[in-house]
């Protein structure tokens, strides 16, 4: 018997991603489809699984509500776990309303999971508290396009202009000069305060404050364009006092991460909690190595090696995966000392509880070669070198080179991430970036190959690279191209640093 299937109308807030609900994290984690919206932040689309069918709306909202609809009640009805991804809240002016009443005449199982609202949202990292003590008790809130020949949703500007409080005005950019106007026209102070919010709550979010009067040439000035929403009132006052989110330091900067899905997370976020308009580019997925004999041999002959010397921490992830499917203990890792090229490179493995008996200063094979120099003689000392199936041979020259015997064993491969689920992509090639950080001489190599790398800096010629250490750097520099700046520390937390100095 076929399982019922339900849709799921979800608010996905209104913007950025950390401020979708609990619920509705959960229900996209167990979404077989998600049909979401063009202003949804594609970030969310990374919580559905990886099976889960992904259905845009389309950039202008080109698909009918008709269709949609008809969409939600023929993958309810077979089976499906619909999530239904809408901006802000589903009910206000969402048109959830609709989709509910359809999905209720159709008896399809449904639930509406509230969302965070730009109403609430957009004046809060504007720096807007809606109502204060010493300023109103009260907000009202309208859509700055109804249809006037509606007469049911009509606008009254006279009864509007009358209501004390806040006002807040929702997809109002366009009729800006026109509804400023009536609200004058109908009594309202010209010298009211008014401020407009652009993308409110997201890195590029910016804001404009005037009065009734100014409010519409401010806007054009700035190049205020939807999606804004407008505040009017006193209120508006302490936006100078208040404006948190666009006085972050790197508020209005955006910034490309280039590491693989899944290991991005904690970088990126760290970025966007500093106000940074992140764009997540993977350019690197970590597959098997062709060569799968070489870890086989390695594995059985573990109790031989003095040293393993791991380059990177997705080579430690790799290969205790591997190490895990052969053995139940980590005992069986034998009597080898560890090297680790790399804070990060340490830190997986000390996840792992296990010592890092040698890290270099800096994370080159030069530097590896001489730490090995000063720590021991390494004459006939057998190493087993864990790291990807393309990677530099300068590290085993200069390890043979001191005498050791050096195992060169492909743990994991990189290719190149092609596929671009988010739009990210997209949005790096039409409207170009601040900064592009690289993690790794990989990520430059597969960036390039996907985006031409020179050709995109001639394109954005405000666009600056930011490496994480020598290696990277080295990879930009063989395109002739030169970072703009290098992380002291080679860690994520090293280049966040290094960017916040510079900008």
């Amino acid at each position: 018997m076929k399982s019922k299937g339900a849709v799921y109308l979800v608010g996905a807030g209104p913007g950025d991603a950390g401020l979708l609900t609990l619920r509705g994290a959960e229900l996209l984690r167990r979404a077989d489809v998600v049909l979401y919206d063009a202003l949804v932040n594609p970030e969310l689309l990374r919580l559905a699984p990886p099976s889960a069918e992904l259905i845009a709306r389309g950039k202008n909202m080109t698909m009918p509500q008709e269709e949609i609809i008809a969409l939600l009640i023929a993958k309810a009805r077979d089976g499906k776990c619909v999530v239904r991804l809408k901006g802000g809240d589903p009910y206000i002016f969402g048109r959830g309303g609709e989709e509910a009443e359809a999905l209720a005449t159709a008896k399809i199982p449904f639930e509406v999971v509230p969302g965070v609202s730009s109403i609430v949202a957009a004046p809060n990292y504007a720096g807007i508290p809606l109502t204060h003590r010493e300023h109103c008790s009260s907000f009202t809130v309208f859509t700055g396009h109804s249809d006037s020949a509606d007469a049911a949703t009509a606008l009254r500007y006279e009864q509007i202009a009358k209501i004390p409080g806040t006002k807040v005005v929702l997809m109002g950019t366009d009729n800006l000069v026109d509804w400023t106007k009536s609200l004058i026209g109908q009594g309202m102070s010209p010298e009211t305060p008014v401020a407009i919010v652009q993308w409110g709550t997201l890195g590029r979010q910016k804001s404009a404050a005037g009065t009734l009067a100014t409010i519409a040439s401010l806007a054009a000035k700035e190049k205020i364009v939807p999606p804004a929403l407008t505040i009017v009132g006193d209120v508006v006052k302490l936006r100078e006092k208040l404006n948190w989110a666009e006085t972050r330091p790197l508020s209005g900067k955006r910034i490309v991460v280039t590491r693989r899905t899944g290991q991005a997370g904690r970088f990126a976020r760290r970025l966007a909690e500093l106000g940074a308009d992140v764009l997540e580019v993977p350019t690197i997925r970590i597959t098997a190595p062709d060569d799968r004999q070489g870890i086989v041999d390695a594995l059985l002959e573990l109790n031989t090696y003095d040293w393993l010397v791991f380059t990177s921490a997705n080579g430690v992830t790799a290969f205790f995966d591997l190490f895990f499917k052969r053995f139940q203990d980590l005992r069986d890792l034998g009597g080898a000392r560890i090297a680790a090229v790399g804070p990060a490179t340490a830190a997986k493995l000390r996840e792992l509880h296990l010592q890092v008996d040698l890290t270099p200063e800096a994370a080159t094979a030069q530097k590896l070669a001489e730490a090995f120099d000063k720590y021991q003689s390494i004459e006939n000392v057998k190493m087993c070198l864990l790291r990807a199936e393309v990677a530099n041979r300068e590290l085993p020259a200069a390890l043979m080179e001191l005498g050791a015997i050096v195992d060169d064993i492909a743990v994991y491969k990189t290719v190149a991430e092609t596929e671009d689920h988010t739009g990210m992509g997209e949005r790096l090639l039409e409207s170009g970036a601040d900064w592009v950080t690289f993690t790794s001489a990989s990520t430059v190599e597969h960036f390039h190959a996907r985006f031409d790398l020179p050709k995109l800096l001639k394109k954005f010629s405000q666009i600056k690279l930011a490496s994480i250490g020598p290696e990277t750097s080295k990879a930009i520099r063989s395109l002739k191209l030169e970072p703009a700046l290098e992380a002291k520390e080679h860690t994520t937390d090293g280049l966040i640093a290094a960017l916040l100095q510079a900008v």
